[in-house]
């Protein structure tokens, strides 16, 4: 449960974490077409087999078929009405963070460098 949140939080997050580190950008992006193609395509994510088998190795059941943020954030976290609204909310700070990434990036190539 503890990876999927801290993936959930790079996913959203991870493109503050390049405006430090740009190179870990190809990372973020990586990160993003998976969460992205895990909601439009559908395909289960490997941290949902992962904590089936621990929670079954422990004698529990699996995941509901929902899967993990289904079961953990929605009617949890915000309300099942507001889904919509909160990918879209993921969407924009991930674009965000993107573009604060390449503006600081292009600021810090076009900046002078001291001559040594």
């Amino acid at each position: 449960m503890a990876l999927h949140f801290a993936f959930i939080g790079y996913l959203v997050f991870g493109g503050f974490v390049a405006w430090r580190w740009p190179r870990t950008l190809v990372l973020h992006v990586g990160a993003v077409v998976w969460g992205i193609g895990s909601v439009l395509v559908g395909y289960e994510c490997p941290l949902t087999w992962l904590q089936n088998w621990a929670r079954e190795s422990d004698g529990r059941p699996p995941l509901p078929s929902s899967g993990f943020i289904a079961h953990y954030l929605t009617g949890v976290v915000y309300p099942e009405s507001a889904v919509n609204l909160v990918r879209l909310l993921v969407v924009v700070v991930i674009v965000g963070s993107w573009v604060g990434c390449v503006r600081r990036v292009r600021h810090a190539w076009s900046a002078p460098h001291p001559v040594s």
